[in-house]
């Protein structure tokens, strides 16, 4: 999860860039160079969207290919939720042959982008900021969320329901992906984590516990420094996967927490595009 103790593994990370001029440097110029489309990308349609959960409106990030349907992928972004780096993975992934729809995990609280250049996690004034916002996704907010976010997904014209829906989730959103797949079994099918943080506890509600409900095919794709500080956590999930008998990829990455983003000091291009690889490889053979 990303913490105080993240933020002091990530310091230099940055080659000595300022975080204001890394920020600049992740815009769109910067991102599309990072995250290029497929070889065979499909050209794409993108949208803002808002919908009506139990909690109040949600909105999002709504972009698939430009013509049919195709199986649709929930996306829970980092704890920076929104902004451009989010959208060109959400891109990314559509160009890929997905309907995706990336969701605010904060509308509780605030609609849309709410970090300025050069703003990241590591700024106090952030994380005092999100603080209270994070503390309204309690594991059953998140299910609600989720339960609504499939069913509007199910509703888009560009959203074939007759294939299965998959999910991933960025540090945060790692554990979300998890109570997804255990509140909509029926609809989603595959499963990925990045950097995630929580996915398996010792609390009564940790998310490892749900995985005998879910009949989805699940990767995890952890970072050293997180595994460095928790070992026993990828084993806890390991471990309930085997006893469900249900498939999972469980790899500690050699990258720090926030790898797989291209707007993070930590991002490592290498290491993200084999994970990037992973998650195709999981859609295509579950979706």
């Amino acid at each position: 999860m990303c913490d105080d103790l993240t933020d002091r593994d990530n310091e230099g990370l940055q080659n000595g860039v300022s975080r204001r001029d890394f920020g600049v440097m992740a815009g769109a110029a910067g991102l599309a160079a990072l995250l290029p489309a497929p070889a065979d990308a499909k050209p794409i349609k993108g949208r803002d969207v808002s919908f009506a959960t139990p909690d109040g409106t949600a909105d999002g990030y709504f972009v698939a290919p430009a013509g049919g349907k195709h199986p649709g992928v929930l996306i829970w972004p980092d704890i920076m939720g929104i902004r451009p780096a989010a959208r060109r993975v959400a891109d990314r992934l559509a160009q890929s042959g997905y309907a995706v729809l990336t969701l605010n995990p904060f509308y509780r609280s605030v609609k849309g982008q709410f970090l300025k250049e050069g703003e990241g996690f590591g700024t106090a004034s952030v994380r005092e900021k999100i603080g209270p916002w994070r503390a309204l996704l309690t594991p059953d907010a998140v299910t609600r969320d989720a339960v609504a976010s499939v069913a509007w997904l199910d509703k888009q014209r560009e959203v074939n329901v007759k294939r299965g829906i998959g999910t991933t989730g960025y540090c945060m959103g790692g554990p979300f992906t998890m109570r997804t797949a255990a509140a909509v079994p029926a609809r989603v099918r595959a499963g990925a984590s990045f950097h995630g943080g929580g996915i398996g506890t010792d609390k009564p509600d940790s998310p490892h516990l749900l995985v005998p409900k879910m009949k989805a095919g699940f990767l995890f794709a952890v970072a050293q420094n997180d595994d460095q500080r928790n070992p026993n956590e990828k084993e806890l999930v390991r471990t309930a996967f085997a006893q469900a008998k249900s498939p999972a990829e469980i790899e500690v990455y050699p990258a720090n927490h926030g790898w797989c983003m291209p707007d993070s000091p930590a991002y490592d291009q290498a290491q993200a595009d084999k994970a990037w690889g992973r998650l195709l490889a999981l859609l295509s053979a579950k979706l």
